[in-house]
């Protein structure tokens, strides 16, 4: 139901209207100067400032809740626990890899070590295998010696050479291999505890637990809401708008509104929020309003009425609005006469031009 200029408890706000004077007979009234209000109705819910619902991640047996309707958390608090021995089990399987994988690469017993040891003992081989066939290089060179032995100690220092060449490429590949093993069970096993760290459901926020929706021995489903949390001592009034009224609302505009907890008591909020997303099912926005001077108790549901205020205007001209006639007339003594209107609320409308605070308007047979 759309509403543009208020809602239907004028009584309760009062003062959409706030006359200096009027001059009412029995058949008639004057022009009443004034103050007059333009607002648009919404419908309030009031929810906790960063109200969030706890979901769970993974399934499984909701073990323990760890706190109770209306316990104060912390960031990081734990709230439930959720039984699944699998996580476990793959918590302790990922660190086993993990530790082999690190000894592997630096523990006392590595391959490594034992392929270091080789390269240690080729490099000594292959220095002094250099030595002696540089030697016997020179001396053929001078025609000294046998061929057969010129070549003996070439032979031995190509195999030395290439036998060290091999090593070191090997103990290169096996030292690249062991590390990204280590790695790897390193990434697994982090992984596995944070898979088991979902089953440890815990607050994102300081605040307060306004509901548990699970008993212990429930069956917990992945993104099922599991508690409720939000912040204690600040509340907002969410205010649900008619799509065409949503257009004419800007931030830091007031907000006039009443609770069915607290009677016809008026509370002032100012807008603070706009969500751009239209509710399909009731073709309404959403918008946030936070109290200027909130009621001492308050708690999640409380529903209410609110007037936005869109535009306020002081010392005009009104008339009751059941005065008006189709096409923006009146009736006056003199008959029927046009007057310019500008806001118009349930009961009362602005007049802006055809009529003086003197001007005496019939009111309409019905």
């Amino acid at each position: 139901m759309r509403i543009r200029t208020a809602f239907a408890p004028l009584a309760v706000f009062g003062l959409l209207l706030i006359p200096a004077g009027c001059g009412n007979r029995q058949d008639g009234v004057s022009p009443a100067t004034g103050t007059i209000i333009e607002s648009v109705y919404a419908s309030v819910t009031l929810q906790p400032d960063s109200m969030y619902r706890v979901h769970a991640a993974v399934s499984g047996i909701l073990q323990a809740n760890l706190v109770s309707e209306g316990d104060s958390v912390g960031p990081g608090s734990l709230l439930l626990r959720i039984t699944n021995r699998s996580p476990e089990l793959n918590v302790a399987n990922a660190r086993l890899q993990m530790e082999l994988a690190r000894s592997n690469y630096s523990g006392e017993a590595t391959p490594l070590k034992d392929l270091q040891s080789q390269i240690s003992t080729a490099e000594l081989t292959f220095a002094d295998d250099s030595v002696n066939y540089r030697r016997q290089e020179k001396l053929w060179a001078q025609k000294i010696g046998s061929q057969a032995a010129f070549e003996n100690r070439k032979l031995a220092y190509e195999r030395s050479r290439n036998l060290l060449t091999q090593l070191r490429s090997e103990y290169s590949r096996m030292e690249n291999e062991l590390r990204t093993r280590m790695v790897q069970a390193q990434n697994s096993y982090a992984s596995s505890r944070a898979t088991a760290d979902e089953f440890e459901i815990r607050s994102t926020i300081g605040g307060k637990v306004y509901a548990l929706y699970k008993e212990p021995g429930e069956v917990v489903l992945p993104n099922e809401p599991l508690a409720m949390i939000g912040k204690p001592d600040v509340f907002l009034a969410e205010l649900l708008v008619d799509e065409v009224d949503v257009v004419q609302l800007q931030l830091g505009q007031t907000v006039l509104l009443t609770l069915d907890a607290y009677g016809e008591q008026v509370f002032e909020a100012t807008v603070s929020k706009i969500y751009p997303q239209k509710d399909e099912r009731n073709q309404t926005f959403r918008v946030e309003a936070r109290f200027q001077d909130p009621p001492e108790t308050l708690y999640p549901g409380m529903s209410g009425e609110a007037n936005i205020v869109i535009d306020r205007r002081e010392g005009v001209l009104t008339i009751p609005r059941n005065y008006l006639l189709p096409g923006d007339s009146v009736l006056t003594e003199n008959g029927m006469k046009k007057i310019e209107v500008g806001i118009r609320t349930l009961d009362q409308v602005e007049v802006r031009e055809g009529l003086g605070p003197g001007s005496r308007v019939l009111k309409p047979e019905e």
